[in-house]
């Protein structure tokens, strides 16, 4: 009994379980999404991150250990988000057509953003730590968290309300947009890539390449224009 606590106390702190835990349950979650049509609840990051969740939980997994053995697949987030370029280089005469149309969408739906998370938060009756935390969640989660930081708010939040923008922008951001009747690709992605940056962008792929290199650009400049104007919005 005493080796078998022993051997779980190990495996639970070690990056064998956490690695093999995530892409398993990630590959699982996608052959499921897959069987089911692309049905939008069943987006493999949502179950993905609903799996986990209760297995840390019910396995009393500490979320900092899983977090360590994780890490090299949060160190790749960085080449695969380079990665856009090569797509966004496809789209290059595309892109320079619709400058104009690209600027405005960026500065509004920043603006918006910032506005809706911050301000809307406290008069709803939230904390101004809270609404601070809320403040950057259109931005990538390491440009979140410094900048929740910056402006008084909390990092830990910051990442968890970008990742409630990012899913709830992969899973009815599509469906909004059919409702409204935005069927131009170049708008469709630069909308997904400004509400919910890189789970957007993946979301927008998987519509077309114009789709996703026009929200790989969205999400990159809104992460610039959040960065540069939050200080003004936020007290």
């Amino acid at each position: 009994m005493e080796n078998l606590t022993a051997t779980w106390e190990w495996l639970s702190t070690s990056p064998l379980l956490a690695l093999t835990l995530t892409v398993g349950v990630y590959w699982a979650a996608d052959k499921l999404w897959e069987r089911s049509g692309r049905h939008p609840l069943l987006t493999p990051l949502l179950i993905t991150v609903t799996v986990i969740s209760i297995v840390l939980v019910v396995a009393g997994i500490d979320y900092s250990a899983y977090a360590d053995g994780a890490s090299i697949l949060t160190i790749l987030l960085g080449p695969a988000t380079v990665a856009l370029a090569l797509p966004l280089h496809r789209q290059a005469s595309h892109v320079k057509e619709a400058a104009p149309m690209v600027l405005g969408a960026v500065l509004v739906g920043a603006f918006f953003s910032i506005i809706s998370g911050y301000w809307v938060t406290l008069w709803l009756g939230g904390s101004t730590e809270l609404a601070a935390s809320m403040a950057p969640k259109s931005a990538t989660t390491p440009i979140a968290m410094a900048l929740a930081e910056q402006i008084v708010g909390l990092a830990p939040l910051a990442v968890l309300f970008v990742m409630v923008a990012g899913l709830a922008g992969a899973v009815i951001g599509p469906k909004i947009l059919d409702l409204v009747r935005v069927t131009d690709p170049r708008a469709r992605g630069l909308a997904m890539g400004v509400a919910s940056h890189g789970v957007g962008t993946s979301r927008a792929f998987q519509e077309g390449q114009t789709q996703g290199a026009f929200s790989g650009l969205a999400m990159g400049l809104t992460g610039l224009t959040v960065s540069l104007i939050i200080t003004w919005l936020v007290p």
